[in-house]
């Protein structure tokens, strides 16, 4: 009898032991993860029931993408970078188990000296697109831009788009929404010589007209083009340009992920490849952080040789990816 007594109290003390253990050793591998995954946002739980897509994102993959494009630089149009930049873009869709199409078309510039060059967009869906009731567009631009002195890396500016959508495609492939995809990227978004109407936005106008002939552009739902938005101090430019319903469900969402203070940034209107789109009509948005330089005020690094490595973030990778996959719930 006193010897079960004692086997009992025993296996009561061990079951304590575990008990303790268990949580402690959860609240170690806790720090453990956060301290070895500093550029990693994990969504909430509660969250990521609502967009597994979101809760998908990886920032530090982002980057791996990243990094390969500046690789490629320069990249604007003419160079050996920007093709090696769109076979890199189909490539690594197709390793993903998506299916790429380019789409090439003629840019017919300003300028007398440069005159008509080759470009082309490339998309991919997830979901059937063209048989569907309507559908959402993600977009954002690749190529690069030319400078007058050094090297155009465009980490930030084409570099951390082009990455984050091949993210967001990725996740979307692995949890699709019940509304199709398309994700696309454009070419040609830059200005070959000096930003104007007719000198900008080359692939965005070419690819409202390629839908509007295959009598798709009526069926998008609405259009997030995502731009520059990989900085370091990341703070989000409000567009006053963007269809308001959309940029409220990127505020709602970034409130939901408790990512307020990135909706803090100045308002402006932007000119970005969301505009061809406003212009006949679909409800469009541009998530942009257009103060890129040091601190949150500074644009010193926007097109020139400081658009780097050196000052782009997994991190912010990562919260935009998840801003916008959850936004798309919403709409």
């Amino acid at each position: 009898m006193f010897k079960s007594i004692i086997k009992k109290i025993q296996m009561l003390f061990f079951i304590m032991l575990l008990s303790a253990c268990a949580v402690n050793c959860s609240k170690n591998s806790d720090s453990i993860l956060k301290e070895s995954n500093q550029n990693v946002i994990k969504i909430p739980l509660e969250l990521s029931r609502k967009s597994e897509a979101a809760a998908c994102i990886n920032g530090d993959r982002a980057l791996e993408y990243v990094k390969k494009i500046v690789s490629f630089a320069p990249r604007h149009a003419g160079t050996p970078g920007l093709e090696d930049t769109r076979k890199y873009i189909e490539t690594t869709l197709s390793s993903l188990d998506l299916t790429p199409v380019r789409d090439n078309f003629i840019a017919h510039t300003p300028d007398k000296k440069i005159g008509d060059v080759e470009l082309a967009n490339i998309y991919t869906d997830i979901g059937d697109v063209k048989n569907s009731d309507g559908f959402f567009i993600l977009s954002g631009h690749f190529d690069g831009k030319i400078i007058e002195s050094g090297t155009f890396y465009g980490a930030n500016d084409g570099g951390s788009s082009t990455a984050l959508l091949i993210e967001m495609a990725a996740c979307l492939k692995k949890h699709p929404l019940k509304v199709p995809v398309r994700v696309v990227f454009f070419d040609g978004e830059e200005a070959l010589v000096k930003w104007t109407d007719s000198d900008s936005l080359y692939g965005s106008k070419h690819y409202v007209s390629y839908l509007a002939e295959q009598g798709l552009l009526k069926k998008i739902k609405g259009l997030i083009n995502v731009d520059m938005i990989g900085d370091s101090n990341l703070r989000y430019t409000v567009d006053t340009n963007s269809n308001p319903q959309i940029m409220n469900a990127l505020m709602d969402s970034a409130g939901e992920l408790h990512y307020d203070d990135l909706f803090v940034g100045r308002r402006g209107a932007i000119g970005d490849d969301h505009i061809p789109f406003v212009e006949m009509g679909v409800p469009a948005a541009v998530l942009i952080d257009f103060n890129f330089g040091p601190g949150f005020s500074s644009n010193s690094y926007w097109h020139t040789s400081q658009d780097n490595l050196s000052h782009v973030s997994a991190k912010s990778l990562a919260q935009t990816g998840q801003v916008v996959l959850l936004s798309l719930t919403k709409l």
